[in-house]
């Protein structure tokens, strides 16, 4: 299956999970996960939250990133990848003076039938 971001419509998503700014984002989502095409202009952020459901994996393309992950923070620069796993939270910030373009992973995680009873 091919995904073709230059034919999926670009949104902007203001104060994503409760962050600052515009999350401007080209996406494909269907019950599986989220596949994401970001960016985030200087001084915007996507909130800190809690991955119940699902992990994250953010390929940074270029700019850089400040993370807080859990009860830490990180940098991530082009080239460098953050994943957050299930249970786990984070918040993404561009504290730089150029966009942040990001491409993100949301894979959903089913129980099985062990996790279930």
């Amino acid at each position: 299956m091919i995904i073709d971001f230059e034919n999926i419509n670009e949104t902007r998503i203001p104060k994503f999970k409760g962050g600052e700014g515009d999350t401007i984002a080209k996406m494909y989502v269907n019950e599986l996960g989220k596949i994401m095409y970001g960016r985030l202009e200087p001084g915007s952020s996507i909130g800190f939250h809690k991955h119940e459901t699902n992990s994250e994996i953010i390929y940074i393309l270029s700019g850089k990133a400040d993370f807080l992950y859990d009860d830490g923070t990180e940098k991530a620069k082009a080239g460098e990848c953050h994943y957050c796993p299930k249970g786990h939270s984070h918040s993404m910030i561009n504290n730089s003076n150029e966009d942040l373009v990001f491409f993100a992973v949301v894979p959903e995680h089913f129980l099985s039938n062990d996790e279930r009873s």
